[in-house]
């Protein structure tokens, strides 16, 4: 049998043909015009992708270097600072901000679980400089509430800045990003926007950039102060990713012809994508038998999945790849061995969900042991799909 790979991790995700034809094109110099003009473009079309009137700045880096930046930039040491948690990407929040002589309180959430309102209430103070924290636990694959948090903050420390990485959030869920006040919102490019890794985006109010000019903790490369001055004028402030930065273009300008040409409504669309495509996952994986880790508060990113007791969901992973090349992620941390993980951001449709269940009746099944009727997690998803294309969604 033929094996075509295929991809289902939550980072690198399926690359966008137009992107990699463009990247293989995009031999040019970074400070000529045809760079400025690629540039502006895509920065101007970053603002309406985040949903934000607010500078949008792009980094050559991954993203925990904008998530480095994120508290570089606004910190001074010695600096209280509130972390938000609930998996491996939460934690990065507490060591970045212990890197840079900050003092982080943390509010925790179990594994799987997304945060208690009340709890965040009960820690956050009015001297927090900043409030870090998640929209989609990528480890977990768990999706905070955003907004609600977004709320407290505002009530209890207004003058707390918000900072949120929405690197697998970003074309997977619906932000206000001015209407909720979120500070800095970050992204990557491994993740909706379909390109490969090499490029961090992030959003920045004006609140922030106030901040920045009181902030005593060092800054060079991740300046974000000379990105913005030198984005003005179509530039960046070191060698940028010439070939990513065309990629993204060409992979916004297909996001927006989904929608007849309107990147917004194409950003909406590819959110929808992604929420259709995770809701028939799950319903598929529960079909086999299996359980969601994250039952409570699922993400559209990706579906985290429980094997059944005494398994190991490395063994479902291996399998996978070695019988169909399909790759997915094992868990990360003391979730390695309990949980894998299954993507739905950015270049997926309905028959890559379809193709994913079906060779998950087959590893259940030969593999696991499971009794399986095949077609029954196709059966379910489909369901899911007719359901949610008949009324609209």
């Amino acid at each position: 049998m033929i094996h075509k790979t295929r991809l289902y991790t939550p980072g690198p995700t399926p690359l966008l043909p137009a992107a990699q034809f463009a990247m293989a094109a995009a031999d040019i110099h970074h400070r000529t015009p045809e760079f400025r003009a690629l540039f502006q473009k895509v920065l101007a079309q970053l603002k309406v992708f985040v949903g934000t009137k607010n500078d949008v700045l792009l980094l050559s880096s991954s993203g925990t270097g904008a998530m480095e930046a994120s508290v570089s930039n606004l910190t001074s040491p010695g600096d209280r600072v509130l972390v938000l948690t609930a998996g491996k990407f939460g934690e990065r929040w507490t060591g970045l901000a212990k890197a840079f002589s900050c003092e982080p309180d943390v509010v925790a959430a179990p594994y799987g679980e997304t945060f208690n309102l009340a709890a965040i209430r009960a820690a956050l103070k009015p001297e927090h400089r900043a409030v870090y924290m998640q929209a989609t636990e990528t480890s977990t694959a768990v999706r905070h509430d955003v907004e609600a948090i977004a709320k407290l903050i505002h009530e209890v420390a207004p003058e707390a800045l918000l900072v949120v990485d929405g690197i697998t959030g970003l074309g997977t869920t619906h932000f206000d990003v001015d209407g909720w006040g979120i500070d800095i919102l970050i992204g990557g490019s491994q993740k909706a926007v379909m390109i490969p890794p090499g490029l961090a985006y992030l959003s920045v109010s004006e609140k922030a950039w106030a901040a920045m000019e009181k902030s005593k903790n060092p800054r060079y490369y991740f300046d974000l102060r000379k990105e913005r001055k030198n984005a003005v004028k179509g530039e960046s402030a070191y060698t940028p990713a010439v070939a990513l930065i065309a990629g993204l273009g060409a992979a916004l300008d297909y996001i927006a012809g989904q929608a007849g040409g309107d990147l917004e409504k194409g950003r909406i669309a590819l959110i929808d994508n992604a929420q259709v495509n995770a809701a028939a996952t799950r319903a598929g994986l529960v079909a086999l038998g299996f359980t969601l880790f994250a039952p409570t508060a699922p993400a559209a990113a990706a579906t985290a999945v429980a094997v059944p007791e005494g398994m190991d969901s490395g063994a479902v992973v291996k399998a996978l790849k070695a019988k169909f090349a399909l790759v997915t992620a094992n868990g990360q941390g003391e979730m390695q061995g309990k949980i894998f993980r299954v993507a739905h951001l950015g270049f997926f449709d309905y028959l890559d969900t379809v193709a994913l269940l079906g060779a998950m009746e087959h590893i259940a099944k030969d593999t696991l042991g499971l009794k399986v009727e095949y077609g029954q997690a196709v059966a379910a998803a489909q369901k899911v799909y007719a359901e949610r294309v008949n009324s609209g969604q």
